[in-house]
Parts: structure tokens; sequence; C-alpha cells
């Protein structure tokens, strides 16, 4: 059987395909099927060939099934763009993927305004709202309507481009090489769903996290190649999260650490309301999770906890379950994909229990979209491949992350990385959330400073920075602690649960 929306449009015409957590809208196969195969029509109409690009900026709804279907039945690079982006990044991203259709929606007014008039040969078209088509655009459903159901006769397998978060500085595309090739083929990443987290025909899938992201966008597709049903939440809320669950009898989820701490932060009561014995695998990745969250989460959960490590760019995957992670308490796994190898700062091999940068040999070299540079940056002499993160592997082959290469903050000529504090922090009940920088230092170069987010009704105060000073040297060594806290009432952390620290303000900074 194909591994394909259309297979499934034809022995289960009537399950569900993909519907909103709230209940409020839905597609069986039989019609996300039709209204892809319409929308193929109308991009071939438009002249879209095999190894052309189309863009999309969408918030959760449905018809973003609809165009990721239609392109990756139209051999298409298909990229979505990350809503909460300014108008002047969006359209960075729109003209360097070369995009050649733009499909956006009505809700966004400052960014389809701009989208609508960029300097490209691409014809944009609109999912409308109550204020209607603006300029520019072509109506969605006027143009779908006017296409025929059936398939169109040169179908071919397309791909995502995806865009990295541009936590640190321009988002950069991830180019495959090709596209092409019959539609519903066997997919190795289809292949590690089911087979790493026994996903099976029929089994739903909750995504509260933003459809743009690699994860949740991959693992939806994943669903509907393998005849499950895709559920998403137009925003994370932990109680709705929790409903959800209950109401559709959610079999696997995918969480972001972030999730989890706001999850775990409610009162126990509350948690406790919902049925989640429908729940088998509770997966998360993105961003490192702090152990205690970790052992908090299956505690609560039980052992159905899962974890891996990975990239857009495909570079590596480690996976641990529960059981192992109760074993090897902090790991991410072990890797699946290529051998992994530590490497200290002279390019030297590391051994056991020895922190440098993470590589790892893969089985497929990326390319980032018009950046030479960048993609010769992420491989190394002896072709290894690097996601930029620092860490070590134990004597059985567990990885374990330290933080990010970029992150690290050097104070008197010692190395220290913020993830190791940020883990510490966020237990403490006065914080919601926490990042951790390096600030400028007279004698030091770099001293340690904390920005905190305070929990719900908590004041920022000098009594709760030396609170929270004294809170993280019980636990840490003093020089690795904070000299300085500043609070914010929200961080800038973006729904991947990624910080995106280029929108820190000044005053996270400043120097007293």
């Amino acid at each position: 059987m194909l591994e394909h929306v259309s297979a499934y449009a034809e022995s289960a015409p009537d399950r569900l395909a993909v519907a909103t957590a709230d209940g409020s809208t839905s597609l069986t196969y039989a019609q996300l099927n039709a209204r892809s195969n319409q929308l193929a029509h109308h991009l071939r109409a438009l002249g879209l060939k095999e190894g052309d690009h189309i863009a999309l900026v969408l918030e959760n709804r449905l018809q973003f099934f609809e165009v990721t279907l239609a392109a990756m039945r139209s051999g298409l690079y298909v990229t979505p763009i990350n809503w909460h982006l300014s108008a002047d990044e969006a359209e960075y991203i729109v003209k360097d993927c070369g995009a050649s259709v733009i499909i956006a929606t009505a809700a966004l007014p400052e960014l389809t305004s701009r989208l609508g008039l960029v300097d490209q040969p691409g014809r944009p078209l609109m999912i409308g709202g109550e204020a209607g088509i603006s300029a520019g655009f072509e109506d969605y459903d006027k143009a779908l309507a006017a296409q025929p159901t059936t398939p169109i006769d040169d179908e071919s397998s397309g791909s995502w481009m995806l865009y990295s978060s541009g936590t640190t500085g321009k988002p950069k595309g991830v180019k495959p090489a090709k596209v092409g090739g019959e539609i519903g083929a066997p997919s190795a990443f289809v292949g590690l769903v089911r087979g790493l987290y026994g996903f099976n025909e029929g089994d739903v899938y909750l995504s509260p996290a933003p459809l743009y992201h690699a994860a949740p966008a991959g693992w939806t597709d994943a669903v509907l190649r393998l005849g499950g049903t895709a559920v998403v939440m137009d925003r994370f809320d932990p109680i709705e999260t929790l409903r959800a669950i209950e109401r559709f009898k959610v079999t696997h989820v995918q969480f972001v650490p972030t999730h989890l701490i706001r999850l775990l932060k409610l009162p126990e009561a509350e948690r406790r309301q919902f049925d989640l014995s429908s729940l088998r695998y509770a997966v998360h990745a993105a961003a490192p999770c702090p152990p205690e969250v970790k052992r908090a989460a299956i505690e609560w959960l039980g052992p159905v906890v899962y974890e891996y490590y990975s990239g857009s760019e495909g570079a590596g995957f480690c996976a641990i379950g529960p059981e192992e992670w109760l074993a090897h308490p902090g790991s991410v796994g072990r890797s699946l994909l290529g051998a992994v190898h530590i490497t200290g700062e002279d390019g030297t091999e590391l051994g056991p229990h020895q922190t440098g940068q993470i590589w790892f040999e893969s089985p497929s070299r990326f390319e980032y979209h018009g950046d030479p540079a960048k993609t010769a940056e992420a491989f190394n002499d002896r072709g290894w491949s690097t996601l930029g993160d620092v860490g070590m592997v134990d004597n059985e082959g567990y990885l374990y992350i330290t933080d990010r290469v970029t992150n690290m903050v050097i104070s008197g000529g010692v190395n220290i990385y913020p993830r190791e504090i940020e883990d510490v922090l966020v237990g403490h009940p006065a914080v919601a959330d926490v990042a951790v920088v390096g600030v400028a230092d007279p004698d030091f170069g770099e001293a340690v400073r904390a920005i905190v987010e305070p929990a719900g009704g908590i004041t920022p105060s000098a009594d709760l920075e030396r609170e929270l000073i004294a809170y993280c040297t019980d636990r840490l060594s003093k020089f690795k602690c904070p000299r300085s806290v500043v609070f914010l009432d929200e961080l800038p952390r973006l729904p991947t649960g990624k910080l995106a620290k280029r929108l820190l303000p000044a005053e996270a900074f400043a120097v007293s």
C-alpha cells in the first residue's frame, strides 16, 4: 500500500485525516485528497513544474495540509514561513527560497500586504477572512473550486525546504538535493515514526506546536502517510492540551521542554482531572530538557516519555526511551544514523566523558541554500557534520548535550555552559522561564547573568535576585553562578521552544 493520503481516500474515505483541537473544523481523507488535487491542478495551470518552489504563511489551520500535500504530489519544494516574523523577515525568506507562488491568510494583514507586492515572479493566493481578499492576491477557495478533484497527470514527489529558526542571525534554508520520484514511495522518516514510536493506521497525533517548524510539519506529514489522524492546536495552552488528549483519545503527542514545564506547573488537581490513558508516546525534542523536568514528567505520565535529538539538516538522529533515560539521566540517547564524535577546539577527537563539539558521520550531505560558506562550516575535513552543539558521550555511547557552541560564556578563561545554570534556575518556584547569557566584565571578560521571567504573581526585587543567586550557589560551583539577574515580563522564546537571543532587549546585556 502506498504511504499516501490518496490510498486512504480509497480505503477509508470517511476517516478523520486532520482536525483542529477545539473540534470546530476537520477534513476526512476523501476531502483532503480532493482539495489537494484541486490545488495541484491550479499550480500546474500557473506554470509550476517539478523542482519549482512555493511558500506559505499560514497559522495552524487545516489549509496548511491542503497546500503541503498539493506541493508534495506536484514535485515542488515547499517552504512554510514563521508567521510571527516581521514583514521584512518573511520577505527575505520568500525571496531567498525563490518561491513562484505564495499562499497566505487574510488574518495576517501586515505580512500579506507586503508579500502580495514582493518583487517575485510569483502569483499569490489568499485564504480569505471576514475582511475579504487583500489587493494583489487571488482568492484561494475560488481558485480550487475551478479545478477538478482528480489527480494531475504528472504526479511526482515533492520535498520540504525548511529554514532555521534564525535565533542568532538570518534564517538558513536547508535544500534537499532533488525532488521527484513516485508519490507514496517508502520514506526513511515515515519508517522511523512507525518503527521507533509505534505509529499505526488509525492512531491519533496531537501537535501543539506551530506547523511551520520542521518537527510538527514532518510528523503530521508522516501521520497522514500512515493513515492516522493529525489534531492541531492554534497555540499551546496547558489545559486545552490535556482536554484535546482526552477528547480525541490521542495516542501520540510531541512537546518541547517549555510545554512540559508549563504542564507540570499546573496544580496537580487540574492535571489529574483529564483522562490521558490513551497516550502511548509523549515525545519531546527541539531544545534541551532539564533533567528534573523530565523525571517529573515520567512520574506523572508514566513510562511513555520519549526524546530525540536531531535538526532540520538531518545531521544525526539520537533517540532514548523512558527506561533508558532513567538509567542514563540527562542523555538524549544513542545515535541511530551515524557514529557520533566529540572534538576539542583544535579538532582533536576526545574520549568518553570529555566535553567538546558534537559531530556526526552523516549518510548524506546537506547544504544551506545560497550560503556555501555556512555549508562549509557545518562539515569538517573528515566529512562529519555538526548542528553546532556541545556535549559528551559516555562509555556506552549515550550522548549528553551541554549547550550551543555560540551560547558558551568565557569568564576568566573558563568555559561556562548556560544550559546547566538554566536547568537549575527553572526549578525555582518563582521562575517561569530563564535564559543565561554572558555580559561584558572588565575583570573577567564576561560575567554570567540570568534573565528571568517571573512566575505569575511574583514581583521582581533585589531580594529575589539575591535568593536566585543563592539558589544556584547551593547547587552549582560558585564560578558558574550568575553574578546578576535581570527580570523581564516575557522572554522572546519561539513557539518551537528555542530562545531568540537576538530579540532580547538591550537592558538584558547592560553593564551596571
